[in-house]
């Protein structure tokens, strides 16, 4: 009998840097082509109520899996024009506090939240820290660590600095195979440390920010298998993997009284950032 090969076996050989470049790639499923898919009835919600709507965060109701949710997420262009108008995924304040007032309707309404994560980072603009940029994001982490309602968010391609973190504090977080969730893009990071962008790949590596990592490291929850070739190769095979894992997290989430998910949530992250040194015990 000839040896079987697993289908994700040429992805395994990937550097991180291949990786960052297939969470970039033009032709990734973005958020909104997983709501329309994976949900129904969606009827999409806009504006902050203090200055516009943002259309580089993307949410509203829908029915997933016959229970009525609340969907947010990232939402990228496909082409260079929509690509503008959605600031390339980077949220703005009014993108956050958007988000924000979703999060509170959909634990006032006991709807289960979904996010889609996919940003380089929020947006970095002098207009967006003067309207707030740093605390709209701090409220939105605040609010989803104890937000009464069970959350899942799953990073869809690129899952990057606290633009990402304040849609992904979640009950379970979940990585597509070649997705990546970082402090900051590689190209940053190099410049930083080594004030020489093109050693990102470099950086890359250092960032520990591929799901194999991530999932190592216990900060996410499980790595859903892309088609071979990435995401853009099979889009709806894609797109069926992440339904099916999301399906089956929040399905053992809606069981768990609510004393009982905010605990666990609390517990969860207290517990990242464990390391242990040579010859010494896990410390905290």
């Amino acid at each position: 009998m000839s040896e079987q090969t697993s289908p994700f076996a040429e992805q395994a050989e990937l550097t991180p840097w291949d990786r960052v470049q297939l969470a970039r790639h033009p032709q990734r499923p973005h958020a909104l082509d997983y709501i329309f898919a994976l949900c129904e009835d969606f009827v999409e919600l806009h504006g902050d109520r203090r200055f516009g709507d943002d259309a580089a965060i993307v949410g509203g109701m829908a029915s997933f899996a016959g229970r009525t949710v609340m969907v947010l997420g990232h939402q990228k262009g496909s082409d260079t024009r929509e690509n503008m108008r959605r600031n390339f995924g980077m949220a703005h304040p009014e993108g956050y506090r958007k988000a924000l007032r979703l999060m509170h309707q959909a634990e006032k309404f006991a709807l289960p939240l979904l996010c889609f994560v996919d940003t380089p980072a929020a947006d970095p603009k002098k207009e967006s820290e003067e309207r707030g940029q740093a605390n709209a994001i701090a409220e939105c982490i605040l609010a989803m660590a104890s937000l009464r309602t069970p959350i899942v968010a799953t990073v869809i391609g690129e899952g990057g600095s606290g633009g990402a973190l304040a849609i992904s504090v979640a009950d379970r977080i979940l990585m597509q195979e070649n997705a990546i969730y970082s402090v900051a893009p590689p190209e940053a990071a190099a410049s930083i440390l080594w004030r020489d962008a093109a050693r990102a790949p470099e950086a890359a590596r250092a960032l520990k920010l591929t799901a194999q990592d991530l999932f190592e490291l216990q900060i996410i929850d499980e790595i859903i298998p892309e088609p071979p070739g990435g995401a853009h190769a099979e889009p709806q095979a894609a797109i069926s993997a992440v339904g099916e894992r999301v399906r089956a997290h929040l399905d053992a989430l809606t069981v768990l009284d609510l004393p009982t998910l905010l605990q666990r949530r609390y517990a969860k992250y207290r517990a990242i950032g464990r390391y242990q040194e040579a010859g010494e015990q896990l410390l905290r």
